[in-house]
């Protein structure tokens, strides 16, 4: 018990300058950047005292490049299938998606083909992938690829935890309400994280880590049915001119969901979004730790103080220009 409760209080102590170092403009992005930063950052403090040494050191590069994989969607053929799966196109009205779709890649390949699979989304097999990569990094002690790897993997555990990541109607297009998803991964985040809980179990070791990925997946769908119905009681609450304000953005004004709708929207989804971001953190956290037991625990204090290359830094450089480059288009909707 003692060493829980130090652990809880290290965390408190670590946790509050980092909550409010967050910028104006990171508290106005929506999840793919702030979201995702906050998910990475705070599941750093997750892990056991033989990774945090130096997870805590790179925790400002881990924080960062939480959002890589967005940018690279724009730059990199064969990026945007990994952050999300249509698992409601496999199945007929009625069927169960989670019983219609192998969880083991040969067996999906083999029933729905590559093609198919890629035009509908492998995150949860690509976590995997992620997983074993960042394994033999640890491994190998690269510390390059510890840390992209683990950024990387941050990110696409995110997205396994958005309900609207695992449909085809991952926007409302389907249903006339275009815009959902920001609304809900963006906009409700934007103005309510300051009242999250983000306190959160120390990582834990993950015995079968497709299965694990995949009840994350089928936890996220299965609120994909609420996510839209309350959005449309909401709207049929609450007249249109009440719905939508204009805000300053930077050096434009915009239109978005009004506080007001937003609020009673997220009142209404009853802690659904502060849930599956807590449920991210714990995951990546958990990932990374099981990633490093199944490298047989390698000693990381004879890492640390190793920055990352200047190799690695300019490639993720080249990233930069795409940072914007998906707004209102895509899979990436703001």
């Amino acid at each position: 018990m003692g060493n829980w409760l130090n652990y809880r209080v290290l965390v408190l102590l670590v946790t509050v300058p980092l909550f409010f170092s967050t910028t104006e403009k990171e508290q106005k992005s929506h999840w793919g950047f702030f979201g995702h930063k906050r998910i990475n950052r705070i599941a750093t403090l997750t892990l056991p005292h033989e990774m945090f040494g130096f997870y805590k050191e790179h925790i400002e590069f881990l924080t960062e490049h939480a959002v890589d994989p967005d940018k690279r969607r724009y730059a990199v053929d064969g990026e945007a299938q990994r952050h999300y799966i249509d698992i409601d196109h496999y199945v007929h009205e009625g069927e169960d998606p989670f019983a219609v779709v192998p969880r083991k890649w040969n067996d999906a390949v083999e029933k729905f083909s590559e093609d198919t699979l890629q035009a509908y989304g492998i995150v949860p097999w690509y976590i995997n992938v992620m997983k074993y990569k960042l394994q033999k990094a640890f491994e190998n002690k690269n510390v390059d690829l510890i840390l992209k790897y683990s950024a990387d993997i941050g990110h696409y555990v995110g997205d396994a935890h958005v309900p609207l990541h695992t449909t085809e109607n991952y926007n409302g297009q389907l249903t006339n309400q275009k815009g959902i998803h920001g609304l809900w991964e963006s906009r409700l985040v934007e103005i309510n994280f300051e009242d999250y809980d983000y306190f959160v179990d120390k990582a834990g070791y993950i015995e079968n880590i497709n299965d694990y990925i995949w009840e994350a997946v089928e936890d996220s769908h299965h609120a994909v049915d609420s996510v839209l119905q309350l959005e449309l009681d909401v709207t049929a609450d609450i007249p249109t001119d009440r719905k939508y304000s204009y805000e300053r953005r930077g050096n434009m004004t915009i239109s978005t969901y009004s506080y007001e709708f937003c609020q009673e929207y997220h009142k209404r989804l009853n802690g659904m979004v502060e849930r599956r971001l807590r449920a991210a953190i714990s995951a990546v956290g958990s990932i990374w730790y099981t990633a490093w037991v199944d490298a047989g625990q390698p000693d990381l204090t004879e890492l640390q103080h190793t920055p990352p290359s200047e190799e690695l830094l300019t490639e993720l450089k080249t990233l930069d220009p795409y940072v914007n480059a998906g707004k209102h288009k895509g899979r990436i909707c703001e």
